[in-house]
């Protein structure tokens, strides 16, 4: 277990409140630090610190549950960081109501979509009241942008045989 230190100070500690990124490999699972050394996450069944790009298949599930473990026990053997940086966008509610509204949503199982109501989307929105995955955001916009690559290159190609084709017509005259 370490913190990462990704342009913030690797030694610094979490505090209630904060949101705790960490990184699983293809993806990050995220976590609400809530003191004493405990994390409230959303954990789809799947979920758990070894369970590395596997995890993946909790996608299928549908449902997750609202659970407070140790850091160390969520994290394990991966990397994670202290990661509040939407505080540039949004202003944090207080550390009182992200509290008491994490630990009112203990055990509780709900719905979960990668895409729409995944742990990132359930932290950001305790921290914030606005439920948000820069995660999913990035996967999308590289999908988007692999597709406008992909057709380029199929314009491209669908040109260079016409024009192909074109010349072929023009040496058979």
């Amino acid at each position: 277990m370490g913190n990462l230190d990704l342009g913030g100070p690797s030694t610094k500690k979490p505090k209630e409140g904060d949101l705790i990124e960490i990184l699983r490999g293809l993806y990050q699972h995220w976590a609400m630090y809530v003191g004493k050394g405990y994390v409230i996450h959303l954990a789809p069944p799947s979920e758990h610190a070894h369970a590395g790009a596997g995890s993946m298949m909790s996608v299928l599930q549908g449902r997750a549950t609202v659970k407070k473990e140790k850091l160390c026990v969520v994290v394990g053997d991966n990397k994670y960081r202290i990661n509040n940086t939407l505080d540039e966008k949004y202003e944090p509610r207080s550390v009182k109501e992200i509290l008491e509204d994490a630990h009112s949503l203990l055990n509780k199982e709900i719905p979960y979509s990668v895409f729409t109501r995944n742990c990132e989307h359930f932290v950001i929105e305790l921290r914030y009241g606005k439920p948000e995955s820069r995660q999913v955001r990035d996967a999308l916009m590289a999908v988007d942008a692999v597709a406008g690559v992909w057709t380029a290159i199929s314009a491209a190609y669908a040109i260079v045989k016409c024009l192909d084709l074109k010349d072929k017509e023009e040496q058979a005259e």
